[in-house]
């Protein structure tokens, strides 16, 4: 296991009764709710780095097959016959 490396903020009362009140609901410590929390945050703004350095050309054949109708195969159907996880 590698080592874990300290981090330390200094924060108002009422942000760190904020962050202690969220925490105790989900049954966690504050440091774990705050990790938590920002690591999440993190790879979200890593995810949202979607920049795509195309020429003219290469952005009209995005478009292009952006555009195009979608084949059915068998591996489509089933995807899309099978309810939403998030309906579950």
């Amino acid at each position: 296991m590698s080592k874990s490396a300290p981090i330390n903020m200094r924060v108002e009362p009422s942000q760190h009764a904020l962050l202690t009140k969220a925490a105790a609901i989900l049954n966690k410590d504050r440091s774990r709710f705050i990790l938590d929390v920002a690591c999440k945050e993190a790879e979200n703004v890593l995810l949202d780095q979607r920049l795509f350095y195309w020429t003219e050309s290469e952005f009209d054949l995005f478009e292009k097959v952006l555009s195009a109708p979608v084949k059915i195969n068998k591996k489509l159907q089933k995807l899309l016959s099978e309810s939403d996880s998030w309906d579950k």
